[in-house]
């Protein structure tokens, strides 16, 4: 069914609201994401057609988001359902961001293959001011934010629906990517979409600089950190600001589990031995050259400052027996959206050159100028 249809979009929601127990399944109600209604209809699986270009045809693969929204004992089921459904269209299966749920129904079983892509840190908010009072570095940081007149608070949601402040500030943060805007679990444009989500704002006299996003993960009282979005005159130590502000705000609400979301290619990610050599040294590739592209060595190190209280692994099941070139290419396809992953490729090749020549005229005009 169509994710643009009003009456699917409810069912979805009230499902997720009452089973959602990934991280990202709030993401399921993105644009652009089609629903798998189970028959019933006490489930969902939020997915994307994959396999545009040479490596797949279109509608090869199904990207799932994550593991089936049901209840616990209905996984395995649900998931088979599914399976079905895609082997009756042709399509291949791969569940991108499966979780612990079906990885115990999935893991080794014949016929599936497992890729680990990274891992996403957790918490439990209750612990965040030992955490600050135990990193003096993480004290600094804060503190520089704060004596610059920042200070965070939480908005209304109909106060930050489209409001033209956060919309400059996500247009600037937009701007200094290194890659083009990805979508499906990923979707940057959360502002027009605050239902369900909280928004904290840090502010400088008023004036904001930066903002957060918050969706909720039901099923567990838990929070996904969707987005921190920093604006480039934002003083240093606002985006720690702003971690530290939603850590206070699960935890007055009484959560015990909050996330800031997937880390690439995360050195906190376990090795598979049984990944091929091929891809083990593709990813080990991406991980130490792709800072031109997207800076993963970064964004693992920001959210490793934070002193998470466990990494958990962020893999992708195939319904093949061996891990492929083409499940990285029909991945890709589904984060790229309208867009075939070569265009991706090609506005990442074009953001990064544009960069390079920055930089260079920067390094050119004198030390004084240098960052």
């Amino acid at each position: 069914m169509s994710p643009s249809d009003p009456s699917t979009h409810d069912r979805v929601r009230a499902l997720v609201l009452r089973h959602g127990w990934n991280a990202a399944a709030y993401q399921l109600l993105n644009p652009g994401i089609a629903h798998w209604l189970a028959p019933g209809g006490e489930a969902v699986v939020g997915y994307a057609e994959a396999g545009r270009g040479p490596l797949a045809r279109r509608g090869r693969m199904w990207i799932a988001a994550g593991g089936p929204v049901c209840a616990a004992a209905s996984v395995e089921a649900v998931a088979d359902a599914f399976e079905a459904e895609a082997s009756r269209h042709r399509a291949l299966v791969c569940w991108f961001g499966a979780d612990a749920r079906l990885r115990g129904v999935r893991a080794g079983r014949r016929g599936y293959s497992e890729m680990t892509l990274g891992a996403q840190p957790v918490w439990d908010p209750s612990r965040w001011e030992a955490v600050v009072r135990s990193k003096a570095s993480l004290r600094a940081q804060l503190n520089r934010a704060r004596n610059k007149g920042v200070a965070v608070r939480r908005w209304p949601s109909a106060q930050a629906r489209e409001h033209p402040a956060l919309r400059r500030l996500l247009r600037d943060w937009l701007g200094r990517r290194g890659l083009p805007t990805l979508h499906f679990l990923v979707e940057p444009d959360t502002l027009g979409a605050l239902q369900d989500r909280l928004v904290l704002v840090a502010e400088q006299e008023g004036v904001p600089v930066g903002f957060s996003v918050l969706s909720p993960i039901p099923a567990r009282q838990g929070w996904l950190v969707e987005q921190i979005v920093r604006g480039s005159t934002a003083p240093n130590g606002t985006a720690a600001l702003l971690v530290g502000a939603a850590m206070r705000t699960a935890a007055e609400a009484g959560s015990r589990f909050v996330t800031l979301g997937l880390s690439p290619l995360s050195s906190h990610a376990p090795t598979e031995a049984g990944d091929p050599l091929w891809l083990r040294a593709l990813l080990g590739w991406m991980r130490a050259h792709g800072r031109r592209f997207y800076n993963f060595r970064g964004l693992d190190a920001f959210k490793s400052k934070f002193v998470p209280d466990r990494w958990d692994p962020i893999t992708a099941i195939a319904t093949m027996p061996k891990p492929s070139a083409g499940t990285l290419y029909a991945i890709t396809d589904a984060f790229a959206g309208p867009r075939t992953p070569a265009r991706l490729l090609a506005g990442a090749l074009v953001k990064a050159a544009k960069a390079e020549v920055a930089a260079g005229r920067r390094w050119l005009s004198g030390p004084g100028t240098r960052t």
